[in-house]
Parts: C-alpha cells; sequence; structure tokens
C-alpha cells in the first residue's frame, strides 16, 4: 500500500481535516486529515496553534484518542484499516508503540476504556472490537452493527456507546455479563459523546436532531438542531452545555435544557468533527488547520493560515475545464493537446464548491454550506440557503435541478435561483446527477441509481453499499461507482410509458478500495469504462455487452496518483477529463486500437502558480465567523 505523497501546505495540512481531539489538559490538539497525516498542535496558548509532532498513515486519518490514564499517548484510526498507538513527548517527539492491523475495513472511531490499557475500535464493517495496546492483542468483539459503525464513546465509568448508519445506538459494558442495551432510529446516526459525569449520551442524528440518553438509553429530551444532518457532538466539562457539528457547516452551542446559546457560521469549516476543552472549541476545516473559538461567545480564537484547493468537481464551459476546488475557487483551464495552458480562477466562495453545471456562458456551482452560486461571466449571485449541501447538479427542461444531502431533488430557476419545488427523491444523499436525453441519472446513500424526471422515477439497479457516482454515453449506456469497491455499468432505455429500464448490467472488479467517480468513453455498443478510487488508481475498462467475464478481465489500472480521485466528466466522446485530491488533472482519450491512454497530465498547484486572470466574488467580503 503506497503512502500518501501530498505537496506540503505550509505548516499545516495539505488537505481537509476530518477530526479534531483535546486532550483533556487543553494543553494539545491531534488533528486528522486526507492527507494521511495527524498533527499533534501546541494549545496551551490557543489563539496560536503550534505544531509540534506529525505522524503518518498510509491512507486517510479518520480519528484520534488521548489515552486518559498516560497523556503522551494517542491513538490515530486510518482508512488503512489499522490504528496506530503513539507516544509523543512534551517537545514532539513522537515514537510509534503498536499498530492494531488485523482490522477488514475502515476504521471510523476509536476510544480508550478508562483504565487505559484498552482500546475500543469501530469500523466500515459495522464491528466493535477490544484490544490490548500493551501488545496490540486482539481482545474481543463487543458490538457489531448491520451497516457502518461511525462513533464510539466509552463513559467515565466504562459503558460504550456505538452508532451506526443503521440508525443503532448501542450501550454495553465489555466487561459484564450481559450484552448491549440497543435503540433504533429511523435515520443514521453518525456522532455520539458521554457527558463527561457518565450521565447523558448525546446522539447525533442524520435528520438534525440530538437526543440526550440516559444509560439505560430512555430518551432525557431531543433537541432540533438543524436542517442537514447533526454529524458531531462534544460536552463542556461542566456537562452544562453541548456543541454540535452539522452539515449546515455551522457549529451549534445549547445549554443542557436543549436551548440554544448561539451559533457559529464560517464557511471554512468542516463540522463532521467538534472538541471542547478549558472553554475553547475546535472544529475541522476544508483549510490546512484547526478553528478554535471560545466556548462562551463564539468569538474566532484561532484558524487556519492557508487554503487547500482539492478539486472535487468539472464541468465544461466552452474550450475551458472548470475545476472547483475545496477552498472556494473555480479554475478555468484552457489547453489543446500540447499547447501550454492558461488560467482563470473566480472565487465563488470562501467553502468547497462540491458540484458545478454549465449552461452558455452562465456556471452554476453547489457548495457545502448548502447553497447554489450562479456566475454570467460579470456577476455572482446566491440563492438562499437551502438546508443542506449540495453534491450534485444538473439542468433539465429549464430548471436546475440541485441533488442535496438530505435526499431531495430541488428545482430552482436558472435565473433568480428561487427553490419552484422540494421534491423527496432519495433515502439518503443525492451524490451524482448526470444529464441525458428526456431525463437525467442519480445516485445515492440509499444504494440506489435512477432515472427519469424528477418525478416517477425509474431504478436501474442497486449497488451493496452508497453510491458516489453516476456516468452516461448519450442516453443509451450509464456506469456508476460505489462504495462497496464495485463498477456497476449496462444499456439503458426509456420505454414508451416514460419509465426506464436497465439490461445487460455487469459489474466490474479491480479497486481495493471505495469508487468515487466514473466515465465512460467510446461507442456505447463497446464502451470503455474508467473509474477512479480511494486505492489512487484510475481503472479501465472494455465492455464487451455480451461477455461479461472478458469484460471483467479487461480491467487494468491505466495511471496511479498520490492520493483517492474525486471527479471525472467527459469532454468528448472520446475524450475525459480526471482530477485527483491530489491536484493531479489527466485528459484521457483513446488511442487508434480504441484503448484508453493518457494525453495530457497536468497539476492543480502547478496551473495556479501560472499568471492568471481572477474574478472576485461580487460584493465579497472576508470570510466571517458569526455568533447569533
Amino acid at each position: 500500500m503506497r503512502t500518501i505523497d501530498l505537496p506540503a501546505c505550509g505548516p499545516g495540512h495539505s488537505a481537509p481535516l476530518t477530526h479534531v481531539g483535546f486532550r483533556p489538559d487543553g494543553q494539545r490538539l491531534a488533528t486528522c486529515s486526507y492527507d494521511g497525516t495527524v498533527i499533534v498542535w501546541d494549545t496551551a496558548d490557543p489563539s496560536r496553534p503550534t505544531p509540534l509532532a506529525r505522524l503518518r498513515h498510509r491512507r486517510l486519518v479518520n480519528a484520534s484518542a488521548w489515552n486518559p490514564a498516560d497523556p503522551e499517548v494517542l491513538a490515530t484510526a486510518s482508512a488503512d484499516k489499522t490504528v496506530a498507538v503513539w507516544r509523543v513527548g512534551a517537545r514532539g517527539r513522537a515514537t510509534l508503540h503498536t499498530v492494531l492491523a488485523r482490522h477488514t475495513d475502515d476504521i471510523n472511531s476509536v476510544a480508550w476504556l478508562p483504565d487505559g490499557e484498552r482500546l475500543i475500535c469501530v469500523s466500515e464493517d459495522g464491528r466493535a472490537t477490544l484490544w490490548s495496546t500493551a501488545d496490540g492483542r486482539f481482545l474481543a468483539e463487543v458490538g457489531s452493527h448491520e451497516a457502518h459503525c461511525m462513533m464510539v464513546s466509552v463513559s467515565a465509568q466504562g459503558l460504550v456507546a456505538t452508532v451506526g448508519e443503521d440508525g443503532l445506538v448501542a450501550v454495553g459494558d465489555p466487561d459484564g455479563p450481559d450484552g448491549p442495551r440497543t435503540r433504533r432510529y429511523d435515520s443514521s446516526i453518525e456522532g455520539c459523546a458521554w457527558s463527561h459525569s457518565g450521565r447523558l449520551l448525546a446522539v447525533a442524528r442524520d435528520d438534525g436532531a440530538v437526543d440526550l440518553l440516559t444509560a439505560g438509553l430512555d430518551v432525557v429530551r431531543t433537541v432540533p438542531v438543524s436542517t442537514s444532518a447533526a454529524r458531531a457532538v462534544a460536552w463542556a466539562e461542566d456537562d452544562s452545555s453541548f456543541v454540535v457539528g452539522a452539515y449546515d457547516g455551522a457549529l451549534h452551542h445549547f445549554d443542557v435544557a436543549g436551548a440554544r446559546l448561539h451559533r457559529v457560521e464560517d464557511r471554512r469549516v468542516w463540522p463532521r468533527s467538534v472538541a471542547v476543552a478549558h472553554g475553547v472549541v475546535a472544529a475541522g476545516s476544508f483549510w490546512n488547520g484547526p478553528h478554535l473559538y471560545d466556548l462562551a461567545t463564539g468569538r474566532e480564537i484561532a484558524a487556519p493560515e492557508g487554503a487547500t484547493h482539492g478539486p472535487n468537481a468539472l464541468a465544461q464551459h466552452g474550450d475551458e475545464l472548470l475545476i472547483g476546488t475545496d477552498s472556494g475557487l473555480v479554475v478555468a483551464v484552457r489547453t489543446d493537446a500540447s499547447g501550454p495552458a492558461t488560467v482563470r480562477t473566480t472565487a465563488f466562495t470562501d467553502g468547497p464548491i462540491l458540484s458545478l453545471a454549465t449552461d452558455g456562458d452562465t456556471v452554476y456551482a453547489g457548495t457545502y454550506s448548502g447553497h447554489v452560486l450562479r456566475h454570467d461571466g460579470t456577476a455572482l449571485t446566491s440563492s438562499a440557503g437551502l438546508g443542506a449541501p449540495v453534491p450534485s447538479l444538473a439542468l433539465h427542461e429549464g430548471s436546475l435541478v440541485a441533488g442535496t444531502y438530505n435526499g431531495e431533488f430541488l428545482l430552482l430557476t436558472p435565473g433568480a435561483l428561487d427553490v419552484v419545488e422540494r421534491i423527496e427523491a432519495h433515502d439518503g444523499s443525492v451524490k451524482s446527477l448526470t444529464a441525458v436525453a428526456g431525463g437525467f441519472l442519480s445516485a445515492a446513500t440509499d444504494r440506489t441509481v435512477a432515472a427519469g424526471g424528477p418525478h416517477g422515477r425509474s431504478t436501474l439497479w442497486e449497488h451493496g453499499n452508497l453510491v458516489n457516482a453516476v456516468a452516461a454515453l448519450g442516453a443509451e449506456a450509464a456506469a456508476s461507482a460505489s462504495r462497496d469497491h464495485t463498477v456497476k455499468t449496462g444499456r439503458i432505455t426509456r420505454l414508451p410509458d416514460g419509465a426506464w429500464r436497465a439490461e445487460r448490467v455487469q459489474t466490474l472488479l479491480g479497486p481495493d478500495e471505495s469508487v468515487k467517480c466514473v466515465a465512460l468513453l467510446g461507442d456505447a455498443e463497446r464502451p470503455v469504462v474508467l473509474a477512479g478510487s480511494y486505492d489512487f488508481g484510475l481503472h479501465a475498462w472494455q465492455v464487451d455487452w455480451d461477455d461479461s467475464a472478458a469484460t471483467l478481465a479487461s480491467g487494468r489500472v491505466l495511471a496511479a496518483f498520490a492520493q483517492g480521485l474525486s471527479c471525472m466528466l467527459r469532454l468528448t466522446d472520446g475524450t475525459v477529463a480526471v482530477a485527483g485530491w491530489d491536484g493531479r488533472i489527466l485528459v484521457v482519450g483513446l488511442d487508434p486500437a480504441g484503448r484508453p491512454a493518457v494525453r495530457r497530465s497536468l497539476h492543480l498547484g502547478e496551473l495556479l502558480t501560472l499568471p492568471t486572470t481572477t474574478t472576485h466574488r461580487a460584493g465579497a467580503r472576508p470570510t466571517e465567523s458569526r455568533a447569533a
């Protein structure tokens, strides 16, 4: 397994921060990142967080946990399927103590038992496992979920709480004779945290609420937080209040009675993780370091120094390739097969661009903050807040269709960006939309790929896990990429009654990790499927509709990146643009024999150093941290 090799981004991370974790004394903060590293910061002066140590994994790092008995010991959990236990000295010298490596899937969260000797690990395969960190021994399986286990928290009394995408909350004593108590929700549960006393368990729900539960899993209070998913929760040290990170891009502070104290919004923040210690709140970021706020007031104490420009979305605008990034820049690149590239940048926002669509000279962007932005070449306009991130956009019969994390299709007027209709489309986030003649395709975290107009859609096929992307070749062939490590492809047909049908569906194997993006090249009778994975590989298959075994045997790795691949775009029937989170951009075409080959390689970091024409946001203001 190759290491992540991203270019340095100043003293901080080179990719967004996935997790933040304070040491209980507040003197140290661990931050985890997509760049495969953990940085330990000295936060004795929270206004000046200073990097002390950098720890490395071979895939993105999802979580960390400080040992309650030894303040120099830190556990880190990674998508490389390992948990590492480190000793980080007072001056930042770090040594690797042991690696817990018998996991079968990505590790999402870790928590220490109060003895400081045993560690609970929860993973994508739904398992919660108990380990001895002194010698790396596996001790027991202490719980399981029917879907991804997303978070673990251990109370002061040693009760282990786990939550998952199956909506299950489980609480048990790993040293007790009885199995765990459980409570089931209709929505996914991705965050949980015990209060410091162990009296209450806060559970962050995908429907935007937080439940406060007793150790017996009785509901004490339900606190409405956001129109978008509540993702993470952390308690103040005296248990009088708690902070929630939600997918509306904000931090929400409530007292234990459920009254809102304040709300902090900064489009650079990625609130999938929050931590609290000694009156300071830390939050994850799409930029290169943590955000620190005063717990009592929401005032910003410290912020990241620099942006990361990971590409998330691609679109075509005339002869330009548009690249939407984590920093809110949309980078327009014009290039031919051999000539130099010319670059134009437009600052749409301060936070991530998740999706792009174009209509003539007009560019639309969907953002993590839950807005759709419109740039007509001279002015930038924004929709009202839509209540959830917008990872997908498509144009359909005079409307702009926005797919949201809430599973909705929002029909917007292309000019004023007013919401005309909200449609419950999928039972999960709408990750990808692709326009085809007579309708559009959609892919979602409910595992389905569907086709049709905004209403009355037809399910084409289903994956074994969430679907990250869908692509089409005309209205004749489609392909989808899934977290189940597979790609599916099939012929698609619109029936006389308006329904859609898939035929000759094939499953393509090869990637070792979640498949993030997909595209088709060539002719629908014998297309080439390209797919990009978190295993850093660009995979290619030559499809034979009459012989799926031949298709499977054709699979190969066309190119390797230094990070996961993020997005693809078919430019013409014969060319596809491919981008990775390492900033590398390839143009792939077909050689005379009809086989895929890399025609051009660019790097976003290098492009941003070229002389550029820059367009600033209309009426742009500096990024603000607002407490309300």
